[in-house]
Order: structure tokens, then C-alpha cells, then sequence
């Protein structure tokens, strides 16, 4: 196309209703018809990523391509798209602040007082171009984080205002709202759809679509009603009904023509029929797989929903590309003990020890690793799950008694997990641990070569320690074999015990890799042999 158009999603009643599900919807439909599609998310926060939030706060931190700290929602749009993200896709006030007072601490304003608008609102509305520029895409969709009202929100708001009336027909708005059943009347009440619509009228924008999120099918009569309070054509209301499945999403608002809605509003001739049927193939797939494969998630957060999203929804995947339905037990790392853990993991196929920082819960991941190696059990570690399975090794194998990382124990006697050389004059937390994708060479004749069926890799990095290459010789020695490293620094980058039928671990985070359509060949390999147990 000439131009490229910007679709910004908005939210309004409650948070939470899935506009992260909705644009990557929405823009695997746009993509499936041929156009170059791409993702951006606005965090309302002031944190200048969430790199330094914890997971209770906000679930899951996703690293982008190039290193990137990011949102949760990033690893949607990519799963969806199959389309790398990088910084341009992630943006928060507190960056947009930061760059702002930058730039006054530069003079760039030339001595202006600095105000919310035009200055914050300028480079809301500069970020939002960026991915747009050089016409790279076709589409940039704009995820709003947060609800209409939410007094954070107002400078992306308001930018959204200035853009729809700079921009004419190359902009639009779509508005996600929630329509909720009261069982006790026994009817959907639209009144919170109509105040949030104008709430958003009020700070200047007119939704042009409306989806309204529920959990039943709603009727044609309420949603003419829906149309007539909120200013939209009756055509413009589509509904996201609840689905067994995140991946149905794009196949519901397939059905209701939403793609078409978005590029008549646009005066875009409609091209052919979306190409879905690789997505369909995959959904035949999903549901046909009715055999299960029981894995479980060792980790300290496996009580929120968000905290290992990647990491499940790449066993899910990794799972329908098996003929499997995905079993998760989640096993709590904290409660887990010599005592109990036969209860707990003899039932499983395989576990997945999961990645993180800090002590707590650390050594329920050494006795479930224990178990897992003893009762050859396949295992799959990353990142923190990797350098336990090398604690662990070297405690009980090795006779290291102990032996630690130098993150949780800094005067271990055997520090077999330690800081990297880079990291040791870092101060800052925010984005200076070794993030985004590196090279890894995997040694011929290995597991995790086999799996990925190529010596060169690249895969995304998080983390500040690594496996300390001057016990590589012992760990050998012992059966554990360094079977991934980088070729510039000579960095372990995976291990493996190949007198098992599968116990893996890798410093990187193949969850981050893993799409719909192209799932990480880790995983695959995992849950191929979690099945063969």
C-alpha cells in the first residue's frame, strides 16, 4: 500500500478483557490476506520497562529480538504473527517521559516550557509512526494499554485524537468493552458498554468498531441497541465470545467480517479471502489430539496465570504438533521435598523447571531435577532451570558439596553457576543483563542437535550468571556434556546427560521463539519424548 494505515485498540469497563488477543486477531486476518502486519503495545506504567517488575505485578517480561524488555502481550502478537518484535513494539510512559526530559535537559526545546501537550503527546504520536516509517508495514496496530478512565491513559488518548483527525481514513479506533449476564435477571446489561463508549467520546474519540467481549452469544436486537447508544453502525459491532481456545479468536472475528469492516472504513478495496488455512489445519489438530501428555511446571509462580505464559503456551503447542492434548501440572517449587516429591512427579511424562531469579523455592527445583535424573525421566531446564540441573549435578554427582551459584550463595566454596565477566560492574538493574538473541553452536551427534536438526542457532537470552567453564572438564568427565555454546565467547549455552533418554537445559529461553505456526523445535523434541516414556 502507499500509506500506512494505524488501527488503535482501545478497552473500556474492566481490564484484562484480552485487547492483546484481539489485535493479534485482528492482525493475523489482515496478515493472512497478504498485507505486512505488525503489533505495537503502550503501557500506561511509569516503569521504563517491565524488566524490573515482578511477577506478581505484571505477569510474564518478554524479550524482544533485539533485547528488549516487553510486555507479555509482545509474546502474543509474535505467536499469532510470527513476526519478530523489537523496542519500537513496547513503549510506557515512563520511556516517554525519559525521552522528553531528555530532550529539555538538551535544549532541544529551545528554552519552551514543556507540557503534556503538544510535547508528551508529540512523541506518543512519534512512536507510534516509528514502525510505520519507510512504509515497512501496512498496518501498524496500537494496543492501548489499560481502561478509558484510567487517568494514565489520558496523553495516549488524546494522542489517539490528534492522529484520527491528522490521519482521516488511514486511522481508526477499535474499542473491546465487556457486556456482562446478570444470572439473578437473567439478561446482558449494556449500560457499562454505553458509559465506557462515552467516557472515550468525551476525551474526542468516536469508536469506529465495536467488540464486545461476552460470555454467551448475544442477540441481534442487543446489538442493534449497542449500535444506536454508542454512535456506530450496526455492521461495526462484532462480539468476542468466550472460546475454548485463544487461537479460535481470529476464526470468530473471521466470521463476522471484521477484517472487511477495518478495510472498508479505510476505503481499502477488499482483497480476497483471507489464507487461513494453515491456522485451521492447526486448529483440526488441536482438537483432534485427544491423547494427553502429562507434564509438569516446577517453578516458585506457578500460582499465577501469567508468570510462565510463553513457557505453557509452547507446550501446548509443542503438544498439538505431537498429536497431544497438554496435561500441565503445575508443582509448586516451595513445597516441594524429598518427602512428597515421588507423589508428586511419578505420574508425569516429563517436567520443565522453570526459569527465574532469587533463592526462594530453589530447592524443591534441586530434589524434582533429582528425581527426574535418577528415574530417567525427561527433563527440560531453562535458564535458572538449566544452572540448577548443573547445581544439582554437581552436588550429587560430582561430590561438590555445596556447590551453588554465586547469585544465591556468593561464598560457595564451588561456584558453578557465576556472574558473567560483563556483569560485574553493572549497577543498574533496568535492561543490563544479557538480553536478546545470540548465536549458539550445538555439538554435532547431541540430543538437542538432533532436535533442532542444524548446528547454528539463535535463540533469546535473559540472565546475569552462567555456567562457570572452569569445572567444564569435570562436568564431562561425570557424564553432563557442554553441548551449546557461543561462538564468540566461548559461553555454555546448553547441557545435556545423553545416557538419558531426555535431560536438557539451556541457558537461553526457547519459549520466546515459539509460534503458532513455527514451534520451537526444543520443545517439540521434549513432549516428543515426554510421549515415548
Amino acid at each position: 500500500m502507499a500509506t500506512t494505515k494505524y488501527i488503535f485498540v482501545t478497552g473500556g469497563v474492566v481490564s484484562s478483557l484480552g485487547k492483546g488477543i484481539v489485535s493479534a486477531s485482528l492482525g493475523k486476518l489482515l496478515q493472512a490476506r497478504g498485507y505486512r502486519v505488525t503489533i505495537q503495545k503502550f503501557d500506561p506504567y511509569i516503569n521504563i520497562d517491565p524488566g524490573t517488575l515482578n511477577p506478581y505485578e505484571h505477569g510474564e517480561c518478554f524479550v524482544a529480538i533485539d533485547g528488549h524488555e516487553a510486555d507479555l502481550d509482545l509474546g502474543h502478537y509474535e505467536r499469532f504473527l510470527n513476526v519478530p518484535t523489537t523496542r519500537a513494539n513496547n513503549v510506557t510512559t515512563g520511556r516517554i517521559y525519559q525521552t522528553v526530559i531528555d530532550k529539555e535537559r538538551k535544549g532541544d526545546y529551545l528554552g519552551k516550557t514543556v507540557q503534556v501537550v503538544p510535547h508528551i503527546t508529540d512523541e506518543i504520536k512519534r512512536n507510534v509512526k516509528l514502525l510505520g516509517s519507510k512504509n515497512r508495514f501496512d498496518f501498524v496496530i496500537t494496543e492501548i494499554g489499560g481502561t478509558v478512565g484510567d487517568i494514565e491513559s489520558l496523553p495516549f488518548i488524546e494522542s489517539v485524537r490528534q492522529l484520527k483527525w491528522e490521519m482521516g481514513r488511514d486511522c481508526i479506533c477499535v474499542h473491546l468493552t465487556y457486556v456482562p449476564y446478570l444470572a439473578a435477571a437473567k439478561e446482558f446489561k449494556t449500560k457499562p458498554t454505553q458509559h465506557s463508549v462515552k467516557q472515550l467520546q468525551e476525551l474526542g474519540v468516536q469508536p469506529d468498531v465495536l467488540v464486545l467481549r461476552t460470555e454467551h452469544e448475544l442477540n441481534e436486537n442487543l446489538l442493534h441497541k449497542v449500535a444506536l447508544f454508542c454512535n456506530v453502525s450496526k455492521e461495526s459491532v462484532v462480539q468476542s465470545i468466550d472460546v475454548p481456545t485463544i487461537y479460535k479468536v481470529p476464526i470468530v472475528l473471521e466470521r463476522q467480517k471484521m477484517d472487511e469492516i477495518i478495510l472498508q472504513k479505510m476505503g481499502i478495496e477488499i482483497a480476497p479471502e483471507p489464507d487461513m488455512k494453515p491456522w485451521n489445519d492447526f486448529l483440526i489438530r488441536k482438537e483432534n489430539a485427544t491423547k494427553k501428555v502429562k507434564i509438569g511446571l516446577v517453578g516458585k509462580y506457578v500460582e499465577l496465570q501469567d508468570a510462565y505464559k510463553s513457557i505453557t503456551e509452547s507446550l501446548s503447542i509443542a503438544s498439538v504438533y505431537n498429536d497431544r492434548k497438554l496435561d500441565l501440572h503445575l508443582v509448586h517449587s516451595e513445597k516441594v521435598n524429598e518427602a512428597n516429591v515421588e507423589s508428586l512427579l511419578s505420574g508425569l511424562d516429563g517436567i520443565l523447571v522453570a526459569p527465574g531469579f532469587g533463592q526462594r523455592g530453589i530447592e524443591g527445583k534441586f530434589v524434582a531435577i533429582r528425581y527426574a535424573r535418577e528415574h530417567d525421566m525427561p527433563c527440560f531446564g531453562v535458564c535458572l532451570g538449566m544452572q540448577c540441573m548443573v547445581i544439582e549435578f554437581a552436588r550429587d554427582v560430582l561430590g561438590l558439596t555445596g556447590a551453588h551459584s554465586t547469585e544465591m550463595e556468593p561464598s560457595t566454596p564451588y561456584k558453578v553457576i557465576d556472574l558473567m565477566e560483563e556483569q560485574k560492574n553493572v549497577t543498574n538493574l533496568g535492561g543490563s543483563m544479557r538480553l536478546g538473541a545470540y548465536d549458539c553452536v550445538l555439538k554435532k551427534g547431541s540430543k538437542i542437535y538432533q532436535a533442532y536438526g542444524k548446528e547454528l542457532i539463535q535463540e533469546r537470552h535473559r540472565h546475569r550468571y552462567e555456567f562457570n567453564s572452569e569445572y567444564r572438564k569435570q562436568f564431562e568427565a561425570a557424564g553432563m556434556m557442554c553441548v551449546g555454546e557461543n561462538p564468540d565467547t566461548g559461553l555454555v549455552e546448553a547441557v545435556e546427560i545423553p545416557s538419558l533418554r531426555w535431560f536438557i537445559g539451556v541457558q537461553y529461553h526457547p519459549e520466546y521463539n515459539s509460534t503458532v505456526l513455527n514451534p520451537n523445535a526444543l520443545f517439540v523434541s521434549f513432549i516428543k519424548a515426554a510421549i515415548s516414556k
